[in-house]
């Protein structure tokens, strides 16, 4: 998607692939947050449940999955990824390009 600003500057709006593990489900509002005050847009969210890991991560054996698909823009992408890790509640998280 081509977004244009006042300025006339042309951005290209990039798909995203978003998974992620959680502690606890209130976290989700923070992080959709995350991604809408850079300018992204959430597309889809799936929520795949609790499961037990095979072995603990930061000392949780179960965790809540998440896969989120959204669009931003190439550039915002690093301070999403620096919010993303100062977030505490977020065990693991994957981000991929959607082609």
């Amino acid at each position: 998607m081509i977004v244009r600003s006042k300025t006339n500057y042309v951005s290209v709006m990039t798909k995203y692939e978003f998974t992620f593990l959680l502690k606890e489900e209130t976290e989700l509002k923070n992080i959709q947050e995350a991604i809408t005050s850079l300018n992204g847009k959430v597309l889809t969210q799936d929520d795949w449940g609790e499961k037990t890991l095979a072995y603990p991560i930061k000392k949780n054996s179960s965790v809540h999955f998440y896969g989120w698909q959204f669009e931003m823009e190439k550039d915002k992408l690093q301070d999403l990824k620096r919010k993303l890790n100062f977030n505490e509640k977020i065990i693991r998280y994957l981000l991929l390009v959607n082609p």
